[in-house]
């Protein structure tokens, strides 16, 4: 066995969520999922990402992700705010992404909302951040199927983003958002990555 056998070895035989399926996810799941983020471009492009999913499974949306990437001029927010008609038509023929009118027009105003709580809070990071006090919340869930879908944090973000306008932030999509970027480490206790988040 060579030395790239044994790592691959090592690598499929870790214990991971239930969820990571197939390479691509658990690519995802090992490198980034509960990995805490703090900054704002990334932290735009995971509020594209979670809004994009609903309905649809996170690997359908990892597949799409360059496509997106590309599409949303690498998640810049201020150029995305900019989005006009022109912008819209153009995304909605492209196969690369999601093609869902509501889904494209909600990332143009959430790009828009985006840089206006960056104005008010400095960094987009300052108040997301502040729904779990600066700190990350770690839970302790032994199966996957016991991790709910929503949280009080994620209640009250999503409420106070629907107030400032945005769009496609509901309860269970503001959840996912906090898992993804590491607000909350829903890694289940047996998981590998669980204590290294």
């Amino acid at each position: 066995m060579n030395f790239y056998q044994v790592i691959r070895k090592i690598l499929s035989d870790l214990k991971r969520c239930e969820w990571a399926t197939n390479d691509l996810l658990e690519k995802y799941h090992d490198k980034e999922w509960g990995k805490p983020l703090h900054d704002d471009k990334k932290l735009f492009e995971f509020l594209v990402l979670d809004g994009m999913q609903a309905g649809l499974s996170w690997d359908i949306i990892l597949r799409k992700r360059t496509g997106l990437r590309n599409a949303f001029d690498r998640f810049e927010p201020k150029k995305v705010a900019e989005y006009g008609k022109r912008e819209i038509s153009r995304l909605l023929k492209d196969e690369g992404i999601i093609r869902n009118e509501q889904k494209i027009k909600s990332v143009v105003n959430n790009a828009q909302r985006f840089l206006k709580v960056q104005e008010e809070f400095s960094s987009f990071d300052q108040y997301i951040w502040s729904f779990v006090e600066y700190n990350i919340k770690i839970n302790k869930y032994k199966k996957w199927r016991n991790i709910p879908s929503t949280s009080k944090e994620s209640e009250l973000m999503s409420k106070d983003l629907k107030r400032r306008g945005f769009t496609f932030v509901g309860p269970t999509i503001c959840y996912a958002f906090m898992q993804s970027v590491g607000m909350v480490n829903d890694h289940v206790t047996c998981c590998f990555r669980y204590k290294q988040v």
